[in-house]
């Protein structure tokens, strides 16, 4: 059964075709993936997209350190679309490959950066434990302030979300690296 909604762009509602012209007109560019979902429910599009757009282009942290956190996100939910379009951006912005490579397989990494380790760490407790212990939130708001780590749940939320969309509408993983399925129970994921 095929989930993934159809959406023809000549005839959309006035309601959609508003959020359809807010994100083309973004710097997102065009509408895909878990986004065409989305317009299904235009109020929804709305208000989800202004949220993305922040996460993803507007929040403290650096690039660098949004998209680590988006990669966790992506492999913690299996989402094979947003690792297929994210794992390039991660990689083209500092992420290492090596860090990567170890995401993918649901695996801790050491890293050399404070701010990309506090990230790492805070993302992948965040998912897993539903929270974030004391050491750990205290090493972020050290590293990278209060600010960072409020957008921190934000981009965890978020992608959380879109996460969800791609899984429960089975948005296609798209042309880029594909996200290995992974044959381990989720409690071993980024077990230490």
């Amino acid at each position: 059964m095929n989930r993934y909604p159809t959406l023809d762009e000549n005839s959309l509602s006035q309601d959609q075709q508003v959020i359809h012209d807010a994100i083309t007109n973004g710097p997102r560019g065009l509408v895909a993936g878990p986004l065409r979902v989305w317009l299904q429910s235009p109020g929804l599009a709305t208000q989800a997209q202004a949220l993305g757009q922040y996460a993803r282009y507007e929040s403290v942290l650096p690039p660098v350190l949004s998209e680590l956190v988006i990669m966790v996100t992506a492999r913690y939910w299996s989402s094979g679309f947003e690792w297929s379009h994210h794992a390039p951006i991660a990689k083209e912005v500092g992420v290492p490959a090596k860090a990567l490579e170890a995401i993918s397989q649901a695996k801790c990494f050491t890293f050399s950066d404070a701010k990309m380790q506090a990230v790492f760490d805070f993302a992948v407790e965040l998912h897993l434990l539903k929270n974030v212990s004391d050491a750990t939130y205290d090493t972020a708001l050290k590293v990278l302030g209060l600010q960072a780590c409020v957008d921190l749940v934000g981009i965890c939320g978020y992608y959380t979300m879109i996460s969800m969309t791609i899984n429960v509408f089975d948005v296609p993983d798209g042309d880029g690296p594909v996200l290995p399925k992974l044959d381990i129970a989720l409690a071993d994921y980024f077990a230490r």
